[in-house]
């Protein structure tokens, strides 16, 4: 049996909006024709959701943020002022957010409305209040697990590099391998997939090796433990500080590297 958040009667359909610059995805999930639809950030463009929505002839009743960061949120006061639909967040990323929005608190079920139910899961590090939301056999992870990578914690509310190991190893890895996740940019993915190919969760089960290159980023001294695919067509990198010891997660973007 799936964990929170997948008592659905029925599988729900997902359809997603990708932002061609942010590459960040909005999502709309309903549960039938002529039924109930609940949107998941809202940083893509509306106009294939919105679509959908009068094609199907969807009724709109929620909102849910998986985080405040402006690329899964640009579009809320649109989805608000055209169909009245309430805003769900995590009490934590709500304090951030501009207008009427509900804080919640993780559970096997934040929101039941119409054929859906949703359940929230607690992953801080990206940000402090990250939720991933839960519906039948679908989670939508936010900017805390992608593709290929996971998020980084260097981010505005970002809470730090164990809080995101936890969230991705002891949260997200520790669901039934056929889970489908949808992530906060770019390609959904699955739990099986991300526990045998992702770089970071490989290193994390101690099946590779930790990289012992030299490495400056913000002009301090680093040991390059991962230099890993991003989701952008760039690279993400684990660092452990020199001076601290203490291990980041940061763009590829803010890594020098000797040859370079």
């Amino acid at each position: 049996m799936l964990g929170p958040g997948y008592a659905a009667a029925m599988p729900p359909t997902i359809e997603r909006s990708l932002h061609p610059d942010f590459l960040s995805n909005g999502y709309l999930v309903y549960d039938q024709p002529g039924g109930t639809a609940v949107f998941v950030d809202s940083g893509a463009p509306l106009e294939p959701l919105l679509e959908s929505v009068a094609e199907h002839d969807l009724t709109p009743t929620h909102l849910l943020l998986t985080h405040h960061h402006f690329d899964h949120v640009e579009h809320t006061a649109e989805l608000v002022e055209r169909f009245g639909v309430e805003v769900l967040a995590h009490p934590l990323e709500a304090e951030r957010l501009e207008g009427e929005v509900r804080g919640i608190e993780p559970g096997e079920a934040v929101l039941e409305t119409g054929g859906l139910r949703f359940g929230a899961l607690h992953t801080p590090g990206h940000t402090a209040g990250m939720l991933a939301f839960t519906v039948d056999g679908d989670v939508f992870t936010g900017d805390t697990l992608f593709r290929g990578s996971v998020g980084g914690v260097k981010a505005p509310g970002a809470t730090g590099f164990s809080d995101l190991r936890a969230s991705v190893m002891d949260v997200l890895m520790s669901l039934p391998p056929e889970t489908r996740l949808h992530p906060g940019h770019t390609d959904a993915t699955t739990v099986a997939a991300e526990w045998d190919e992702n770089p970071f969760v490989r290193l994390w089960r101690g099946l590779d090796p930790e990289g012992e290159g030299a490495c400056t980023v913000w002009e301090r001294s680093a040991t390059l433990v991962l230099w890993a695919p991003d989701y952008d067509g760039g690279h993400k990198a684990w660092i452990r500080w020199n001076d601290t010891g203490d291990d980041d997660i940061v763009p590829g973007s803010q890594v020098e590297r000797p040859g370079d």
